[in-house]
């Protein structure tokens, strides 16, 4: 995935310095020319830093091709469709990133995800996904539209009363005891995913603490039908459509789901999370 977007940003640089080149500029001349430093020229052009949609019209217009700009632009929006941000997403706050998650889940009727460290978004109460979405406003230093953001993620969750839908939802038993909300908060939250189990379109799955693992817990992600990944890193979003990284999710998600208990084992899990908080 990452190796992919590299590669992709990489080549976008390879292009851009054969822009300059044709137009016979060294790298100093161009900088001079677009008024930046001559490290960024140097950065664009080898693949270490992610050219913006306005530092590819610059260099089209500063290399004598103009016209390229289109092409450069094309460029940027396949990359940037494989890895979204958080940096850019965000601009607009949280609420626009909720907006679209749930045009991806409109379109749907099959999902599968897995949650490592927290409990998966359709599930949160509005008082944890407040906390959870608080978190991450800090650490991007983002718009403050929380409650905004909150009430768009609670009314998806009216998905999972509608018939034709599937949620196949698989957590490690560390997302129970993640304090990230103050206790009374995860008490709730556990309370709620108890209630949970009893759904129709539901399939909730929890991997115990001890159970054998075919792969290391790590990053929480989500698959839509067969036909979309959604996978969250710190620094972005990684949005993947081809069948080939589609397929490995799906594998990755089934191993993880062979390890999960459910059912009445899944309830005694939430129990004992729900035990140790209230005598922590």
């Amino acid at each position: 995935m990452t190796t992919d977007f590299q590669q992709a940003r990489a080549a976008l640089g390879a292009r851009l310095r054969e822009l300059r080149t044709e137009r016979r500029l060294t790298g100093r001349e161009l900088a001079d020319k677009l008024g930046w430093t001559q490290s960024k020229v140097s950065k664009l052009e080898t693949g270490r830093q992610t050219a913006t949609a306005d530092d590819l019209l610059a260099w089209a217009r500063g290399t004598g091709r103009p016209e390229a700009a289109e092409e450069l632009t094309t460029r940027l929006r396949s990359l940037e469709s494989r890895s979204r941000s958080w940096r850019r997403q965000l601009a607009a706050g949280h609420k626009p990133v909720q907006d679209a998650l749930t045009a991806e889940y409109e379109r749907s009727t099959i999902f599968r995800a897995w949650q490592s460290a927290m409990v998966a978004g359709m599930f949160q109460t509005a008082e944890y996904a407040r906390h959870i979405i608080s978190r991450y406003r800090d650490l991007h230093q983002s718009v403050r539209d929380t409650e905004e953001a909150v009430r768009a993620r609670v009314k998806r969750q009216e998905m999972l009363y509608e018939p034709g839908r599937t949620f196949h939802i698989v957590m490690w038993e560390a997302a129970l005891h993640s304090l990230v909300c103050p206790p009374s908060v995860l008490a709730a939250q556990l309370d709620r995913l108890s209630g949970v189990l009893g759904l129709d379109t539901v399939s909730l799955g929890i991997v115990p603490f001890g159970a054998p693992l075919k792969l290391p817990p790590a990053n929480g992600f989500w698959v839509y039908d067969e036909r979309l990944v959604i996978a969250e890193d710190w620094h972005a979003e990684l949005w993947l459509d081809d069948a080939e990284s589609v397929g490995l999710y799906l594998k990755v998600w089934q191993a993880f789901a062979d390890s999960a208990v459910y059912g009445a084992d899944a309830h005694r899990v939430l129990t004992r999370a729900r035990r140790a908080l209230d005598t922590a």
